[in-house]
């Protein structure tokens, strides 16, 4: 498995839907960041599936290194 990219250095403000499922992006490769376009293939890396609890904003890790994923924890502060 690769260990991925950064696609940048700070996190994405999304607008989450209580009961929807989501794909965040693991390889930094999607042009749809932070969520998954297919472009991990080939890479060893899948996205994280996972399904929101509550309608709310939430801040999406892009640095790829956040131990919180897919939320982001301040990682990219120390890149």
């Amino acid at each position: 498995m690769s260990d991925p990219n950064s696609s940048a250095k700070q996190p994405l403000a999304v607008q989450l839907v209580a009961g929807q499922t989501y794909a965040w992006c693991r390889c930094s490769h999607s042009k749809k960041q932070p969520f998954c376009d297919g472009s991990h293939k080939g890479t060893g890396l899948m996205p994280l599936i996972f399904k929101a609890n509550a309608t709310k904003e939430a801040w999406l890790c892009n640095c790829k290194k956040t131990k919180t994923a897919p939320y982001c924890d301040g990682t990219h502060k120390t890149l």
